[in-house]
């Protein structure tokens, strides 16, 4: 190999397990989470961009019960729990049978069928490390990997966080799609400052006080409760918890930096606790039980408010919102043209979502929203021609 950086890439074993095409087509070093732009659709929604149907509120369970991704994360479970289409229990690979670069920085072993962590302690200048899609139970013998910043474990079988306390320089943690019950073992990891947790079996949000260094935290897709003990991730600029069952937003005082928060497919009825979050840009609620927008004086700076599929039936309590880009609304209740004067100060709008509304039955529905938001480029899913 050619230059300072070398990477170990290398083939997956022929393997009957199915591959996944929408959620696992990512590969190491690719963007995670839930729920970009890019994502976007009338219930078709990652998180982001992910989670399992055990969670979310009743009404978002009847909008995404039908979605393949949904289809695609029961297959997934089903793998973690060692089935395949043929009903067997895969053949875990023979780690001496898979060469390693001594010199290589980024190792990616992708959908190897790899049973048992061993043998990466020859692995002397390695800063990332992934393992995804294979048939790990345990996360053991790293300790010798003193150079690692990023270890990925998605989509495997782990139960446990466990055996990191000596990746003291670890930045990016992903343990997504295992069967973890509990968030535990990361007190050392102070580096940290991504950690994907998305679609596990976790209850609580604990134990992340020392992570003080955290900006990105996805949580999406578990059974958390409740917004809880993360008053000293004061770093935090991302924050998912899409897809579980919290009932009330509370406890983010604190996360005065947090620019994006995603709170999908829960059990909110009312938009509050948000007053401190003075530089929130992107605010995602869509899929819950939300009757009125209230509650967003104090978060002049978004950009981006998703609060579609709730039961809104008015537009009200925005005006201030004038850097909003994008307003999705689609799937509530609103009647009344009138209401679209509340975004009128928002001269940037370029994408409104307001179909599976009333407003939508009058004929001239596009017109009239062409009319009262003239800078709008995207009604729903289509441009606006000109």
């Amino acid at each position: 190999m050619g230059g300072s950086l070398r990477t170990l890439c290398l083939s997956p074993q022929p393997s009957s397990r199915p591959r996944d095409a929408l959620w696992r087509a990512t590969s190491c070093g690719q963007p995670r989470g839930g729920r970009r732009r890019a994502a976007r659709s009338r219930g078709l929604r990652v998180d982001k961009r992910i989670e399992s149907e055990e969670s979310g509120d009743e009404e978002g369970k009847k909008q995404a019960a039908c979605l393949v991704t949904d289809l695609s994360q029961q297959s997934l479970r089903d793998e973690q729990n060692g089935e395949n289409s043929t009903g067997e229990a895969e053949t875990p690979v023979d780690m001496e049978t898979i060469s390693l670069d001594p010199e290589a920085e980024d190792v990616d072993l992708n959908h190897f069928r790899i049973g048992k962590i061993e043998g990466f302690e020859v692995l002397k200048k390695v800063k990332t490390l992934c393992l995804r899609q294979n048939l790990v139970k345990r996360i053991e013998n790293l300790e010798q990997l003193q150079t690692l910043r990023e270890l990925d474990l998605y989509d495997n079988q782990i139960r446990k966080i466990e055996n990191l306390e000596a990746l003291a320089e670890l930045e990016i943690l992903d343990i997504s799609f295992n069967v973890l019950r509990q968030i535990e073992g990361l007190d050392r990891l102070t580096q940290l400052k991504k950690l994907f947790l998305v679609n596990n079996k976790i209850s609580k949000i604990e134990n992340l006080s020392n992570l003080q260094q955290l900006q990105m935290l996805e949580l999406g897709s578990n059974r958390i409760r409740a917004i809880e003990n993360i008053d000293t991730l004061t770093n935090l600029d991302s924050l998912f918890l899409g897809k579980n069952k919290i009932t009330k937003l509370q406890n983010l005082d604190a996360l005065a930096n947090l620019s994006v928060l995603s709170i999908q497919s829960n059990r909110l009825t009312k938009i509050e606790g948000l007053q401190s979050l003075v530089n929130l840009r992107e605010l995602y609620l869509s899929h819950n039980g939300i009757e009125v927008i209230e509650g967003l004086e104090n978060n002049n700076k978004l950009t981006m408010l998703d609060i579609a599929s709730n039961r809104i039936k008015k537009i009200e309590n925005i005006s201030h919102l004038t850097e909003l880009q994008e307003f999705w609304m689609n799937d509530n209740l609103i009647e009344s043209w009138s209401d679209l004067d509340e975004l009128k100060g928002a001269k940037n709008l370029e994408t409104v979502y307001l179909e599976r509304n009333p407003l939508q039955k009058d004929p001239q529905y596009r017109r009239k929203i062409m009319l009262a938001l003239p800078s709008v480029r995207q009604i729903d899913a289509t441009f606006v021609r000109f």
